[in-house]
């Protein structure tokens, strides 16, 4: 396996200055993430480290480089939008930098791109279905085409009443992922894992892990922190954020000692990802690398030397 962290956490500095912090604190890799050029519409997003907007072999061969300079490789290419939002412009325009992202990603050499399918918050799952199916068939035979697998990551998007009640994204739980895998048979599709998000929902983290396991193409490392009296005073189904706050690993509910041997025990073998949405180091861009050094602190001990 090989320790790194989401580029997303650091949205001021370049490409190369990330690698560079990145080769300085001992991370192997990186995911890079590929928003397009603009406002982000929400936290975390908006990032933008690898522009894919007509992307060539020239500026893939520079940033193959800079990867080979640090030593530090990119785990894959992230954009994480919402691809069936009840509003048909914002979903296609979705789709179509998705499709981008996914070209651009073996002119890097790279088979992972991490993403979410969306979803329509108002309706139900049996509701979205048909068009997931509609949206989702032709983006994973695009990947297929191009050699790339598509992980998808299982946050519910389901945190203030702006996603409320179902929030933004449907592949959430193993029961959807079987329906899922099923429809879309594909070894392009598969799941970006994140254990916090279980851990949001009451599943345990590590279950899914054996039944999946052909389905791991990277993992996130993200921890979570429940509030029981917040959960005692409003009860779980109001939003998550009156009761639960992100943290970094070791911080959180999470044993990460059963997490990481259970991922080892299943044979995973790929990228695992540090995710920083964690305030509690602080907003500054300081704060922001003392927690990802921190969180790098709690996982090193799991990884093999060099």
């Amino acid at each position: 396996m090989h320790l790194g962290f989401v580029s997303a956490i650091l949205p001021e500095l370049p490409l190369d200055d990330v690698l560079a912090f990145a080769a300085a604190e001992g991370f192997s890799c990186i995911e890079a993430m590929c928003w397009p050029i603009g406002a982000p519409d929400r936290k975390y997003a908006g990032v933008t480290h690898v522009d894919v907007t007509d992307f060539t072999p020239a500026r893939a061969d520079d940033i193959r480089a800079a990867c080979v300079r640090h030593g530090v490789a990119l785990s894959g290419l992230g954009y994480y939008p919402n691809a069936l939002d009840p509003d048909p412009a914002v979903a296609a325009a979705a789709v179509s930098h998705l499709g981008r992202v996914i070209e651009a990603a073996p002119l890097l050499g790279l088979r992972e791109v991490n993403t979410f399918v969306g979803r329509d918050w108002h309706t139900m799952v049996d509701d979205n279905w048909p068009r997931f199916l509609a949206t989702w068939r032709p983006l994973v035979k695009l990947a297929e085409d191009h050699g790339v697998r598509i992980g998808v990551e299982n946050c519910p998007m389901l945190f203030t009443r702006d996603e409320w009640p179902g929030g933004k994204n449907l592949m959430t739980t193993p029961a959807i992922w079987r329906r899922a895998f099923a429809d879309i048979d594909s070894p392009a599709f598969g799941l970006n894992y994140d254990p916090s998000h279980f851990v949001l929902q009451g599943i345990d983290p590590l279950s899914p892990l054996r039944e999946f396991r052909g389905k791991l193409f990277h993992v996130h490392a993200k921890d979570v922190r429940l509030d029981p009296d917040g959960i005692a005073e409003v009860g779980r189904f109001d939003v998550p954020s009156r009761w639960h706050q992100p943290r970094i690993p070791g911080f959180g509910e999470i044993d990460w000692g059963r997490f990481m041997s259970e991922l080892m025990r299943v044979g995973y073998d790929g990228a695992v990802c540090i995710e920083v949405e964690d305030d509690t180091f602080g907003k500054t861009l300081d704060g922001r690398k003392r927690a990802l050094r921190v969180a790098r602190d709690v996982l090193r001990p799991f990884f093999p030397p060099g």
